[in-house]
């Protein structure tokens, strides 16, 4: 008698493991096919970060081509989503990954006059913490646009 094989969402738990910056930077949302949201611990912009959960990927030609393809419909979903709910004039979307290496994908909401407008967000002041009430609140929006 052959063991059956575990379903895949079992063999995905055991072998992802979310990178430690992202786990403290981000405050998880939810979890869609193939990515978890988190929002980033930073309420001067609205801004999610798309984390596919898949182990050892740090580029995005790396995904399986179903993956890609999730990668970009998931991706433009939340982007949408966040455009509405944050208002946003302008969505920036990168996966950079030169100090964080394993594959994720930032999704901000931006608009004149927020900070650094029109800089780039990173390395810009110091970063603000969403209180508690707050990043519910908005994580609640974005859900109800999804």
């Amino acid at each position: 008698m052959f063991p059956h094989p575990a379903p895949a969402e079992e063999i995905l738990l055991t072998t992802f493991t979310l990178d430690e910056r992202l786990r403290r930077d981000g405050i998880p949302i939810c979890r869609l096919g193939l990515c978890e949201i988190r929002l980033m611990n930073d309420r001067r912009w609205p801004w999610l970060i798309l984390v596919p959960q898949r182990a050892d990927i740090s580029e995005v030609f790396e995904l399986t081509p179903l993956d890609q393809a999730m990668l970009t419909f998931e991706t433009n979903l939340v982007a949408t989503a966040l455009k509405k709910a944050a208002d946003a004039e302008k969505i920036n979307i990168g996966a950079l990954g030169n100090i964080v290496r394993q594959l994720h994908v930032h999704i901000i909401a931006r608009r004149a006059g927020d900070p650094n407008w029109p800089g780039p967000v990173w390395g810009f002041g110091k970063a603000e913490p969403w209180p508690e009430e707050d990043h519910r609140a908005f994580a609640a929006r974005i859900l109800e646009n999804l």
